[in-house]
């Protein structure tokens, strides 16, 4: 299972609205068959393979990630896939909370005779596939925000000079992350002040995350790197003001209403369930004292720049330290002459 774990993370990114699920069939304690959901999110991980099994999926046991579907889509279902291939067990990390799965792929293949064991690496699996259920049942995607600042958490000087503060090392890490979210997001003010590109590079030939811009349309500059290649890069702004500057750009109008919460609802609704949020550090504070952020990635440099400098977040108005937003730590690592560290919503 952490095997198939792995292997569905292959799928991050690529496959939205669908979770990224992996699969392993084993025959007589030899793997035949390695699977993830395709780019697009078809075909599934389980056709694939099943593929790639033949005869050797007939008595084997299928590791999958999620419960196998059971609904009529572009494809068939896994279900009948599996019971087709006279697979003698399924075992599945967790139930799909898909109304129209919900149990029912389980059932589906318990009544076709097959041996079916459920919540193998169940807390791994929900984390990777954590982005598809909040879509599912909070109606908003997963969102990770990324920190890199000085030693002292800023992210410019005095100044305004910010390149970089970070090494090579943790950039390319930087773009690695961006590979592994269906979106990257800033706000209005990064795209002035940074004019960023946004996309993923020096990592071969990769099909690039949807860019996202939080702010007014009306002030998205005509030339910005972002509106330059929207025909080419996906590129949306989530806005409540006129799109009208904006049009004939190539760049989508996402219109919300409300707050950031109806702004994410609006992302779910268009079927993305992973969003990587790089600031600054007006979004980033609203999007924490909002509780949308799930997990934060921090790169942190040994460079101290004082109290002039820029902060990586803006106001949050927290009176009082047990109102403030709290991580639990994940993961700590050096990346270069940097160090990384990962934390997650308590």
């Amino acid at each position: 299972m952490r095997h198939a774990l792995s292997l569905g993370r292959r799928g991050q990114g690529r496959v939205w609205p669908n979770p990224a699920v992996g699969c392993v069939i084993v025959n007589d304690g030899r793997i035949v068959g390695r699977g993830w959901t395709q780019p697009g999110g078809r075909p599934h991980a389980e056709t694939v393979a099943l593929a790639q099994a033949g005869d050797r999926a007939k008595g084997a046991t299928a590791y999958v990630t999620l419960e196998p579907c059971v609904h009529h889509g572009q494809t068939p279902p896994c279900t009948q896939a599996l019971i087709a291939a006279q697979v003698a067990c399924v075992v599945s990390a967790l139930q799909d909370d898909d109304p129209r799965v919900n149990g029912k792929g389980f059932q589906q293949l318990a009544a076709a005779g097959i041996e079916v064991v459920t919540g193998v690496c169940a807390d791994t699996a929900a984390q990777d596939h954590a982005g598809f259920f909040l879509r599912l049942n909070e109606q908003r995607p997963f969102v990770t925000l990324k920190l890199a600042s000085s030693f002292d958490g800023r992210i410019a000087t005095v100044t305004g000079d910010s390149q970089w503060i970070t090494g090579p090392q943790a950039r390319r890490a930087v773009h690695a992350l961006r590979l592994s979210h269906d979106a990257v997001m800033v706000g209005g003010a990064t795209v002035r002040a940074d004019d960023p590109s946004l996309t993923v590079r020096d990592l071969g030939a990769v099909a690039q995350p949807t860019r996202i811009v939080v702010g007014q349309a009306a002030r998205v500059p005509a030339d910005a790197q972002l509106v330059r290649t929207a025909r080419q890069t996906p590129t949306w702004v989530l806005h409540q003001d006129d799109f009208a500057p904006m049009a004939d750009t190539g760049v989508m109008s996402c219109r919300y209403t409300g707050d950031l919460r109806a702004a994410m609802a609006v992302l779910a609704q268009k079927g993305i369930t992973r969003v990587f949020c790089e600031g600054g550090g007006s979004l980033a504070a609203s999007l924490l004292a909002e509780g949308l952020v799930d997990e934060l990635i921090g790169f942190t440099a040994g460079a101290v720049i004082g109290s002039d400098g820029l902060p990586s977040l803006a106001t949050m108005g927290v009176a009082a330290l047990s109102d403030a937003p709290r991580f639990a730590l994940v993961d700590t690592q050096v990346v270069g002459g940097d160090v990384m560290h990962r934390w997650r919503r308590s």
